[in-house]
This record gives structure tokens, C-alpha cells and sequence, in this order.
């Protein structure tokens, strides 16, 4: 689709896209929904008037909703001695500034859509529910019925009991997971930002909005982005990094203002504004993103440049021989991130082998493994059909 989308009309290329939408994934940032004061009711209002309009058209919606640490933050302060001394970034504090802040923000939604008459289910979710396949389906099984119903789910990463190691990092990644959990053909990433800029604006006054990106599989978000926000926890590389992932499932990603007047209404009459990510040339199946995305990399594997081509150019397995540089400790079905020796990043895949097992077997033949290893069940390291490149990780 990238290809294609080169010189054809912007506006009407995001009119097919949206045209054709039928499950959305919309995100909002903390920056969007909150001020210092906290909650600002009239956010929440406004993209709730927006957002009912998509549903009363017909349109499945999954809203993941950011504030609920700010929204607590801000109460803590207003309620509790000594608040201007606690440190919001230590885990602890984070965890309970959303145990109070949760509450608030799901009541203000509840309100706020039920003007519609619209119903809503708070989903609350760690890593672990998504990491485990039968608590993925659950979670999938349990939203599609609540879609099924005509409810609203709202979705947020469990802080209260999110242990660091666990956590999905922030609410553009918790997304990206999303599309591919409910199954969306569109994702609306809505932010403080008009879109996606050639340059850091706040560094480069000149810096321009990119109105569609058609190639993010080979961008260098890298280069292109530094620094987050002080209100959220993402910035402009996380939402490009979910696009990525979302693209990787060939759907596309809308990155837009949410602080403009009607942003969600404005973009599905046809109005260009933000930034447009097309899908990827080359996707990727259900269930690899499920490996590459669900887990951190328990370890890292260098490979020779050799090795590096097979798997970049040629689609290949990582044999033990490419191999000549194991970090970590890991057990066998472990995720590693795969590098070359310069420390580039390959991709990511689910190892054969425990990290001992491939200190032992590295640099070796396939078939010297079972002398070294006593047996060996697999020639492969990792096999390609457990091998994401290019993993948005």
C-alpha cells in the first residue's frame, strides 16, 4: 500500500481509509485530557460528544484513556499534607496516584457518555494478562462481547498492580497492543501535537508537520524524535513506534491533535489534519507480533554479517553458526533481540536453546549440536517462523 500511495491525493486516500473503518482504537494522552488543576471536565466532554458520533455511525470504538495518574496527582495534592514533597516518578507513589485517579476518570466518562445513553466498561490490564495466550483470549474474547453489546470499553494499564518489570511502558504501547488484541482496521492516536513533525519543533522553530508518512518500516523515528512530554510518559517516538507496530498489522495510524476543536469529527469528514502512517509493505502475522510484543527479551544475540544478511534479506532461520556473541540468561522458549556485531538491531525471536545451551553451540554446524549438547531437537537457533525483523520494540 506504500507504494501505491505515492503521489495520489492525500485527502483521498484517508477518505478510503476511513471510509472503510469499522473497528477504531482511539488513544488519548494525558496532555489532551488534564491541566495542572487536574481532570478538565470540558476535555473529557468534548472528545466524548466526538466519539459518540463515530459509534452512533456504526463504528466499533475502543478508547485508551491516559489521566488517571495526573487526575490523582492532582487530588493528592489538594488532599493530603506534605503532598508537595512526594516524588511522583518513584513507582509506589505513581501506583497509588492512580488508584485514586482511576476512579475519577472512569466517573467522569461514565457521565459524560451517558448523555448518549452510551454504556462503558472500565478494562484494566497489565502485561501479564496479554502475555499469557489464554488470558490474551480472555481479554479479546471478553472486549469483542462487550463490542458485541454496543458498550464503550475504556482501557488503561493497571497501575495499581503493575510491577515495573511488567508494565507496558505507557498507554501508546498498551494501544499498539490493542489494534492487534481487538482486531481494529484503524488507530486514532490523538496528542498536544498538530502531527508528526520533520524536526523537533520545540528544538527547530522551523520544523514542518509530515502529513503522511509511507514508509515507516525504514524511518528513522531515532533521528527524527527526542525528548517527551511533561505531562504524559510517551512523547512523539512512542506514538511513532505504535504506529509501527500497528503498521506491521497493516493498519494505518492517524496522529493528530486532540487539543483542536472536533478533531475526531473534523478528520472522519475528510479534513486532512495530523499526520497519516500507512501500513507497512511487509506484514507481519497475528502471531508473531504476539511473540515480539508481548514479552521483554530475556537476552541478546550477536551475529555475524553473514548471518545478519540470511535473516534481513533472505528470510531465513538463525543457525548456531552466525552466532558469535550470547548475552543474558534464558531459558529454552525465551524471546532474545537478535543484533549484528556492530550492534545493530536485527529483530527479535524465540530462542530454541537456553543461553548456556547457546554459549556451547555457537559458531558450530547444525550437526555438531547433538555432540556438544548431548541432544538437540532443533538445527535451527531460531527458526523464522518464530523471527520478527525490524521489531518496533
Amino acid at each position: 500500500m506504500s507504494a501505491e500511495a505515492e503521489g495520489r491525493d492525500a485527502g483521498a486516500l484517508r477518505r478510503e481509509i476511513l471510509g472503510r473503518a469499522r473497528c477504531v482504537v482511539v488513544k488519548v494522552g494525558s496532555a489532551v485530557l488534564t491541566s495542572d488543576k487536574g481532570l478538565e471536565a470540558q476535555a473529557v466532554g468534548t472528545l466524548v460528544d466526538q466519539i459518540s458520533a463515530l459509534h452512533d455511525r456504526g463504528l466499533d470504538v475502543v478508547l485508551v484513556s491516559s489521566g488517571a495518574v495526573a487526575a490523582g496527582r492532582t487530588r493528592i495534592r489538594q488532599s493530603v499534607a506534605g503532598a508537595e514533597n512526594i516524588d511522583f516518578a518513584e513507582l509506589p507513589s505513581r501506583q497509588a496516584a492512580s488508584s485514586i485517579g482511576q476512579s475519577r476518570l472512569m466517573h467522569s466518562y461514565d457521565e459524560a457518555f451517558g448523555r448518549f445513553g452510551k454504556t462503558v466498561a472500565q478494562v484494566l490490564l497489565t502485561r501479564e494478562d496479554l502475555k499469557s495466550r489464554a488470558r490474551f483470549r480472555n481479554a479479546r474474547n471478553t472486549i469483542r462481547r462487550l463490542l458485541d453489546w454496543g458498550v464503550i470499553p475504556i482501557v488503561n494499564e493497571n497501575d495499581t498492580v503493575a510491577v515495573a518489570e511488567l508494565k507496558f511502558g505507557d498507554n501508546d504501547t498498551l494501544a499498539s497492543l490493542m489494534v492487534d488484541l481487538v482486531g481494529a482496521d484503524l488507530f486514532v492516536n490523538l496528542t498536544s501535537a498538530d502531527g508528526v513533525f520533520d524536526r523537533n519543533p520545540d528544538r527547530h522553530p522551523g520544523a514542518a508537520c509530515v502529513p503522511m508518512i509511507t514508509d515507516i518500516e525504514n524511518l528513522d523515528i531515532e533521528a527524527m524524535c527526542d525528548g517527551k512530554t511533561s505531562v504524559g510518559s510517551g512523547g512523539m517516538y512512542s506514538k511513532l513506534r505504535a504506529a509501527r507496530r500497528a503498521a506491521q498489522l497493516g493498519v494505518p495510524t492517524l496522529i493528530v491533535s486532540g487539543k483542536g476543536r472536533l478533531a475526531l469529527e473534523r478528520i472522519f469528514s475528510g479534513e486532512v489534519l495530523g499526520t497519516l502512517v500507512l501500513p507497512c509493505a511487509r506484514l507481519v502475522s497475528h502471531r508473531k507480533f504476539w511473540l515480539a510484543y508481548h514479552e521483554d527479551p530475556a537476552g541478546t544475540v550477536s551475529v555475524d554479517a553473514g548471518a545478519a544478511k540470511a535473516l534481513r534479506e533472505c528470510g531465513k532461520s538463525l543457525l548456531p553458526a552466525g552466532i558469535r556473541r550470547v548475552e543474558g540468561s534464558f531459558e529454552r522458549g525465551a524471546l532474545v533481540r537478535i543484533v549484528d556485531l556492530d550492534g545493530r538491531h536485527v529483530g527479535v525471536g524465540q530462542s530454541n536453546y537456553s543461553g548456556e545451551e547457546l554459549k556451547l553451540v555457537m559458531g558450530r554446524r547444525s550437526s555438531e549440536l547433538a555432540s556438544v549438547l548431548g541432544q538437540a531437537p532443533h538445527p535451527e537457533a531460531v527458526h523464522r517462523d518464530n523471527l520478527l525483523l525490524d521489531a518496533a520494540l
